[in-house]
Formats: structure tokens, sequence, C-alpha cells
């Protein structure tokens, strides 16, 4: 006895097609060739998530976990970190789509930049089969930004090419290291140090929760100079190399990586300072600053990754109850399963087109082409998108587990890594209380 009455293959294919919201989304926001090429490249991309980046997914979380190697076989301290052949091809692919890069430099076949607008809908596809690589996306985006927005000339020669690289030349993953162990969100308590060295600077501590330890080339940190007024005043920011250009640990190494709940694609590790070089990034004295201006990048892509979530459980969800009979139906006659589905179908809508309303304005502030007004509306709006995004996320993967059923509690299926996955975006970028302080 069949448990579905129609195979398998029938499931969704491409998370591109068929998603109305999108279609209309991107239509009333990009003009003429953008347009088309958007539509092109979203077609090829959603295929690939759909398909190929998906198993590699599914392997990731089961098996094929990031892993760290703390000694080479001759005893010496190498702090690298294993991660799996096919996560390594979803990192190549996607960032040859320029999901980071063409935020900031030229599509060859247009002759203009991208934005942030084509950026977050391939992340939302990208988020539906995998937010923990999003993760390293969304923290190579927030070093780009503060690269482009502060660092001066040499540092933007010497990092931003390979931080926006499209495989033109070798790919710098970004990193931002903010937590320490004493503080958490309160970054102000925060005790690396940095100490003159020449014309640059010599970082001494630890980060605690520093996530794409090791795959990142260059990661943004907040440390404080010695000398400098305590409280998150007092932090500057630094561009700190993950290896030097021999090929060596840049006087660092990794203590540990995170056992997590989810997300398990990203390495999160803790990170020790042992004299690593680094490169302040603009003025001494607007580290936190600027952080927080990469923090609020984050917590749009936050919200862009807890869309995603959303609509790939609402895609299982709807799949499932269409090809399951019970009492002599498909789930999707009874009224009460058409209420949940059409319940979670118009608070999606809603939501995603919320989160690009928010994408929009964000746009605008980046660009410099807004009110004093609107500054203040992003922010708060930032806000709220990211805590109430975060946690309908999770609101839809528990519905789509239940509209499963038992099913929707075995790992062999999607549901149970989505509602993992889905419950860390309430934590990361702050959690409630933490945006509350927005308000």
């Amino acid at each position: 006895m069949k448990v579905l009455q129609e195979a398998e293959t029938s499931k969704v294919r491409n998370f591109y097609e068929g998603d109305e919201t999108l279609r209309l989304i991107l239509e009333d926001t990009l003009d003429g060739e953008f347009l088309s090429y958007a539509k092109r490249e979203l077609q090829l991309f959603g295929e690939k998530c759909a398909n190929d980046i998906d198993e590699r997914a599914k392997h990731t979380d089961r098996e094929g976990e990031p892993r760290l190697i703390r000694y080479d076989k001759y005893g010496e301290e190498t702090c690298e970190i294993w991660v799996n052949e096919g996560y390594k091809r979803t990192v190549d692919e996607t960032y040859r789509t320029g999901i980071v890069g063409y935020v900031h430099k030229e599509i060859p076949e247009l002759g203009h930049k991208g934005n942030y607008t084509y950026s977050f809908a391939q992340g939302y596809l990208l988020s539906q089969t995998e937010p923990g690589f999003y993760c390293p996306v969304t923290l190579t985006m927030a070093t780009a930004y503060l690269i482009d927005h502060y660092a001066d000339e040499q540092l933007k020669e010497k990092f931003l090419g390979h931080v926006c690289a499209t495989g033109d030349k070798p790919l710098f993953e970004g990193a931002t290291f903010l937590t320490e162990r004493q503080g958490g969100s309160d970054v102000g308590a925060n005790v690396v140090r940095a100490e003159k060295d020449g014309e640059h600077y010599r970082l001494y501590g630890e980060k605690y929760f520093a996530s794409n330890v090791g795959m990142c080339g260059v990661a943004m940190v907040l440390a404080r100079i010695e000398g400098e007024q305590e409280g998150s005043r007092g932090l500057s920011l630094f561009a700190v190399p993950w290896r030097k250009e021999n090929g060596e640990l840049n006087g660092l190494r990794v203590r540990r990586l995170k056992d997590k709940l989810g997300v398990r694609a990203v390495p999160s590790g803790e990170v020790e300072f042992d004299g690593a070089l680094a490169y302040v990034v603009g003025d001494k004295e607007g580290g936190f600053y600027y952080m927080m201006e990469a923090l609020n990048l984050s917590r749009v892509c936050n919200a862009v990754a807890s869309v995603g979530i959303m609509r790939r459980a609402l895609v299982e969800a709807k799949e499932y109850a269409s090809r399951r009979h019970a009492f002599g139906k498909r789930l999707t006659d009874f009224p009460m399963v058409q209420d949940s589905l059409g319940k979670l179908a118009a608070k999606l809508h809603v939501e995603l087109a919320t989160v690009f309303d928010l994408i929009q304005l964000y746009e605008k502030v980046t660009n410099n082409e807004v009110t004093e007004r609107e500054i203040v509306l992003n922010r708060l709006f930032i806000a709220i998108m990211k805590k109430e995004s975060a946690e309908q996320a999770i609101h839809f993967s528990h519905e789509t587990i239940e509209l499963l059923g038992g099913n929707g509690y075995i790992e062999d299926f999607v549901t149970p890594r989505l509602l993992r996955d889905a419950q860390v975006l309430t934590v990361w970028e702050g959690t409630a209380n933490i945006l509350g302080l927005e308000l």
C-alpha cells in the first residue's frame, strides 16, 4: 500500500517558478534589461537551489558538517576547518552568481551594478534550501559593505575585489566578530585589545561566537585600542586577514567549534587572537557605529532567510497534502487543511511583500537618497521585521510538521531541519529584547 497517491517526482523542482509574489515584486522594482537578466538568472539559480544545492544541504546537515582539524600530521597547529566537497561546490556556485559581488561592481552583461533587491531575491531562494550557508553569505555582504563604505583606498585594493569575487579572482569570504564571553549583546563590555605595531595593530583576546571561522579570508573585528575609553564608544573596527600572505595563520587559533541545534553548515566557533595583524577601518572612533550599520544589513538578511524558510515550509506542506490520502480523500480536500494552508499562503504573501518593501527603503538609505525621517523609519522597520519574520519562520515550520504528521518529525524529511534552522533566526543579530531597544 502506497503512503502517497502520486510519486514524489512531482515535487517542486525550481524554487523560482510558481512564486507569483516574487515575480510581481521584481516587475515592480526592476526595469528593462535588468529585469530580464534577473528573471533569467533567478530561474537558473532557483533550479539549482531546488536540486543540487538541496541535496548537498541535506548531506551537510546529516553527515557532512564542518570539523576542526587542530593539528597537521607533524603536530603543527593548523586550525583548519574541514568542509565537505558538496558544500565547497555550493560556495563556489553561489558567489559566482554575484549574490555579493554585483551589489558593489558592474554586472558585465549590463554594464552597471546590481542592487540589494536582486541580491536578496537570490538570498530568498538560497534560504529555501540552505539557510545555514546564507549566514556566510550574509557575513560576506556585511564585510563588503564595511570595506566599500569606510576602508581607505589601500584596504579596498587589498580586500574588496576578493570579497566581491565572482570567479574572476580568489574569493575571500567575510565574517564579523563582535561577541565575547563576558558581554554577549553588551558589546561595550568587550575586552579584545589592539596594540599599535608600526602603521598597523596587533589583536589580543577572544571572540566567543564567531561564525564562518576558517572559511573567511578576512574578518571585521571590534577591538579596543589601548588607552581608549571604556564602553562601545571606545571600540574600533579592524580588518583581520585569516592568513598571512605566506599561507600561515595570522596570529590566531580556533579553540573549538560550536555544536549547534541547527544551521550546521556554517562553522561557528571561538577564535583566540594572539598578535593577529589588523588594519583599522575608517575612523578609530567610529568602529561601533560602523558595525551597527553592518548589523542592520545582517538583520535584513535575517528577514530574507526567514521568508525563505516560510516558503519552503509552505511548499512542503502543499506538496505533501496534495498527494497524501486519508479517510478516502486527499488531505487538501479537508476544510481544516485548506484553512491551514490558506492562512499560511496569505501570511507568506504579506510577509514577503513587506520584507521587499523594507529592502526598497534600505536601498534608498544606503544610496543616501532619503530624508532624516526615512532614516529613522528604516531603523525601526528593520528591527520590527527581523523579529516578526523570524517568529513566523518558526511558526511555519511547526505548522508544516503538524500537516505532515509523524513523517514531518522524521529527519528523512526536510521539515525537522527547517525548524532547527529557523530557531536561530530569533537569536541571530539580536533577540526580541535587544530589538526592542530600537523602538
